[in-house]
């Protein structure tokens, strides 16, 4: 079982929950009238890519190539889920504009509860950290990294660490 971490040089990183932590639960909405909860996703791997703005270059960069590589997610049994503190109609729009087929989880109201919860919000400016967290099955955080807000991460640390998991929890 994979709990490596990748290195954390970001100032937010320092406060991310860790490999081995659980994974806080939540609800947050993914549409105007529709909600999703990690405990409706317990048994399967979950991605969650945290990341500042909608509509912010970096960002709309990331989550293209997530989406241009769902399958490879898909092969995990992983569902991928992407959390900003934009609202759901922010969220509606950019992902139309980009064709996005992965949910967007709005952190809006209380604003960035969610990311407080996994050590992800900046006070500061009031966004979340570019973040990602891979969950396993049972609700445990197996590996986490924080990338500078304007540096994108990329996928292989996700699929190495969606590869890692134990087979009953990941479809090869």
């Amino acid at each position: 079982m994979s709990t490596r971490q990748s290195t954390q040089t970001t100032p937010g990183a320092e406060s991310a929950l860790t490999p081995g932590s659980p994974a806080p639960e939540f609800t947050l909405a993914r549409s105007p009238d529709e909600s999703l909860s990690l405990g409706d996703l317990r048994g399967q791997p979950v991605v969650l890519a945290f990341y500042s703005a909608d509509w912010s270059p970096v960002c709309g960069g990331q989550l293209a190539l997530y989406n241009e590589i769902l399958e490879e997610f898909q092969r995990f049994d992983a569902r991928l889920l992407g959390i900003s503190v934009d609202g759901v109609w922010c969220h509606k729009a950019f992902a139309e504009d980009k064709n996005l087929e992965f949910d967007l989880l709005s952190d809006f109201e209380p604003k960035g509860e969610v990311a407080g919860a996994y050590g992800v919000y900046r006070d500061s400016d009031g966004v979340t950290e570019r973040a990602l967290f891979v969950i396993d099955g049972d609700g445990v955080i197996r590996w986490s990294t924080v990338s500078p807000i304007d540096v994108d991460p990329g996928a292989d640390g996700i699929l190495a660490a969606l590869g890692g998991l134990p087979e009953q929890e990941a479809t090869r």
